[in-house]
C-alpha cells in the first residue's frame, strides 16, 4: 500500500511539473512569435503567490524586500479570520500573557510589472530566508513563492468577491439555523405550559398524571391512631401481644401446656 501511495504521489507531482513546463513553453513560444513578427515587445505584468506570511509581516515589508529585484505593483494580503484572532486572544488570556495581538495574514499576492521578473523572483527566492540581516525578525522564515501562469489581478478580484459571497451565505445559513432552533425551543416551552395548565382541569379526560396508591402500614397505623379512642385500642393491642408472647415463653420453659392446648383439653373432658 505504501508503495502504491508513493507511486501515486510521484505521478501527481510529475503531472504538475509537466503542466508548469508546458505553460512555460507556451509563453516562451508566444514571446518568440512576437519577436519574430518584429512587433514591439509588450510588457505583461505577472503575479506571484505567497503561501506563508509570518506574524507581523506587512505589505510594506514585502514591497521593500522584493523591490530590489524588479518593479512591484499592487500587493494584497488576506487577513486571518476574526474567529482565529479571538481564539488566540483567549488562549493568551488563559495562559496569563498580557499582550496585544496585531492583525496577521494568511496568504498574499504580489504583482510585478514584468512577468519575466516575477518568474525569476519565484524561482530564485523560493525556500530561501526572508531576512538577510542577522537581527531581522524574519531571518528564520522561508519564502514560499509560486508564479501564477496566466493569472491577472482581475482573476484575484473575482476570487475574493466569490469568497466573500460564500462567507455571507454561510453566515446567513447559520443565522437561519439558530433562528429555527430558537423558535422550536419557544414552541416546546409554550406547549409544556399549556399542558401543565390543563393538568388540573376536571373537564379534560385523562388530563392529569394523578394515580391512587395503596397506603403503607405506617400510614394505616397513623390513621387508626388518629381516630377517637384509637390510641387506647392500639395500646391495649400491644399489651395483649406482649402478654401472649410472655405466656408462650413461660410455658416452653416450665413444660406447661400452652393456653390454647389447656383450653382444648377442658373442652374434650366436658364433651366426654
Amino acid at each position: 500500500m505504501e508503495g502504491e501511495e508513493s507511486e501515486k504521489a510521484g505521478t501527481e507531482q510529475e503531472t504538475l511539473e509537466g503542466t508548469d513546463q508546458a505553460l512555460d513553453a507556451e509563453e516562451e513560444q508566444e514571446e518568440s512569435e512576437e519577436v519574430a513578427c518584429g512587433s514591439k515587445k509588450r510588457v505583461v505584468p505577472g503575479i506571484v503567490y505567497l503561501g506563508h506570511i509570518p506574524p507581523r509581516f506587512r505589505p510594506l515589508h514585502v514591497r521593500n524586500l522584493l523591490s530590489a529585484y524588479g518593479e512591484v505593483g499592487r500587493v494584497f494580503f488576506q487577513a486571518e479570520d476574526r474567529f482565529v484572532r479571538r481564539k488566540k486572544k483567549a488562549a493568551a488570556a488563559a495562559g496569563g500573557k498580557k499582550r496585544s495581538y496585531s492583525k496577521d495574514y494568511t496568504e498574499g499576492w504580489v504583482e510585478f510589472r514584468d512577468k519575466r521578473v516575477a518568474k525569476r523572483v519565484a524561482a530564485s527566492l523560493h525556500n530561501t530566508p526572508m531576512g538577510a540581516r542577522r537581527r531581522s525578525p524574519f531571518r528564520y522564515d522561508l519564502w514560499n513563492l509560486k508564479y501564477l501562469h496566466r493569472f491577472t489581478w482581475s482573476h484575484l478580484s473575482e476570487h475574493l468577491a466569490f469568497e466573500r459571497q460564500v462567507r455571507r451565505q454561510r453566515l446567513r445559513a447559520e443565522v437561519a439555523q439558530a433562528k429555527r432552533e430558537t423558535d422550536f425551543y419557544l414552541q416546546s416551552v409554550e406547549r409544556g405550559q399549556r399542558f401543565l395548565a390543563a393538568d388540573g382541569d376536571p373537564a379534560r379526560p385523562d388530563g392529569s398524571w394523578t394515580f391512587a396508591q395503596r397506603p403503607t402500614e405506617q400510614e394505616l397505623r397513623a390513621r387508626k391512631a388518629a381516630r377517637p379512642g384509637g390510641r387506647e385500642r392500639a395500646r391495649l393491642a400491644t399489651v395483649q401481644d406482649k402478654a401472649r408472647s410472655n405466656k408462650g415463653l413461660l410455658a416452653r420453659i416450665f413444660g406447661a401446656p400452652l393456653p390454647s392446648e389447656s383450653m382444648d383439653g377442658t373442652s374434650l373432658v366436658r364433651d366426654s
